[in-house]
C-alpha cells in the first residue's frame, strides 16, 4: 500500500477556496436561506460540472459519471431542465440541448449565480487514517453534508499513514455527498498533514478547538467566545484512536488551541469529529443571525 508523504501547507492554500475569483457574468448572492431559499432543496435535478456556462446561452459538454446518471439512471431527454453546479458556488439553470453516445450538451437558460459561502468557514483536521469498515467514508460524507470547508487527514504517532487510493475514493464520496445534500461548495480534501504542519495554522487562527477528555464543555467554551474573537475561518481538531500523545497535545495547546469536551463518554474518531463540527456549525449560524 502506497502512503502519501506529509504536506507542509501555506495558510492561504488551506484556508481559501477558488470562490474569491470573480467572473463578470456571475451574480453574487448570500448563502443565507432568506436570500437563496432553493440552495438546500432545488426544484430541478442538480449535477456537477467543473465548467459551467459563463452566460445565458452558453453551452458545455457533460460526460462521464454525470452523463451516465442523467441519461441512463434518470433517463432525462432533450429539452429536460436541470441545474449544473461547479462546487465553487457557481449554479446555473438550463436544459439538455443534445444527447449523443458519449456526452450531452447543456445550454444555460440564464446567467449563472455565484452563491457566497457562510460567514465562518470551518476547517476540519481529523486523524482518521486508521479507521476501517467504511467509518472513514461516513466521516467524510457527514463533514460534507454539514458544510465543512475542508478536511485534512492528520498524521500522528497513532495514525501515521493513509493510502493514496483511499484518498481517491474519499474524493468521490465528497462529490456524491455534495450532490445529495445540494451543497454548492464542494468540501476540499487536503493532503495528509503532520502535527508540525498544523501548528502554524493553529497559531494564526482566531478560533481553534481541539476535542479532549475532561476539558471545558464545548457549549461553555462557545458561549464565552467574544465577538471580536470570531473570524472568517476556524479550525477543529480531533485526534486518532488512542488519542494524541502528551507531547502532541502540548504542542497544539501551546500553539493556541482551545481544549473542549464532548461529554462524559469515550467517542470514536468519527463520532467526535461530527459532534464537534455540527455544534460549531450551528453556533456559527446562530451568531450570523444575531450579528448579521
Amino acid at each position: 500500500m502506497q502512503s502519501l508523504r506529509p504536506w507542509r501547507p501555506c495558510l492561504w492554500e488551506v484556508l481559501n477556496h477558488p470562490w474569491n475569483v470573480k467572473h463578470p457574468n456571475l451574480r453574487a448572492i448570500s448563502s443565507a436561506a432568506s436570500d437563496y431559499p432553493n440552495q438546500s432543496r432545488g426544484r430541478l435535478p442538480r449535477f456537477f460540472s467543473e465548467t459551467i456556462p459563463s452566460s445565458k446561452g452558453g453551452v458545455v459538454r457533460v460526460q462521464g459519471d454525470e452523463f451516465w446518471h442523467m441519461t441512463k439512471v434518470l433517463r432525462l431527454k432533450t429539452n429536460d431542465r436541470v441545474e449544473l453546479f461547479n462546487g465553487k458556488g457557481g449554479l446555473v439553470e438550463g436544459c439538455i440541448q443534445n444527447i449523443d453516445r458519449a456526452a450531452l450538451d447543456f445550454v444555460a437558460l440564464e446567467n449563472p449565480k455565484l452563491v457566497l459561502p457562510q460567514s465562518t468557514q470551518w476547517h476540519v483536521f481529523s486523524a482518521f487514517g486508521t479507521l476501517k469498515g467504511g467509518r472513514a467514508d461516513w466521516l467524510v460524507e457527514k463533514c460534507t453534508e454539514l458544510g465543512a470547508s475542508s478536511l485534512t487527514p492528520l498524521l500522528t504517532e497513532h495514525s501515521f499513514a493513509i493510502s493514496e487510493n483511499r484518498l481517491d475514493r474519499l474524493q468521490r464520496v465528497i462529490l456524491a455527498a455534495a450532490k445529495q445534500s445540494q451543497q454548492l461548495h464542494e468540501m476540499k480534501l487536503n493532503h495528509p498533514m503532520k502535527i508540525d504542519g498544523l501548528l502554524p495554522l493553529v497559531a494564526k487562527s482566531k478560533q481553534c478547538f481541539i476535542a479532549t477528555a475532561e476539558a471545558t464543555p464545548l457549549i461553555t467554551a462557545l458561549t464565552s467566545v467574544r465577538d471580536e474573537s470570531s473570524g472568517d475561518s476556524g479550525l477543529i481538531i480531533v485526534g486518532p484512536e488512542g488519542d494524541f500523545t502528551d507531547k502532541e497535545m502540548s504542542m497544539i495547546m501551546e500553539a493556541g488551541a482551545t481544549a473542549v469536551g464532548l461529554g462524559p463518554h469515550r467517542l470514536r474518531v468519527e463520532t467526535a469529529t461530527i459532534a464537534l463540527l455540527a455544534t460549531v456549525m450551528l453556533w456559527s449560524d446562530s451568531q450570523q443571525m444575531v450579528n448579521p
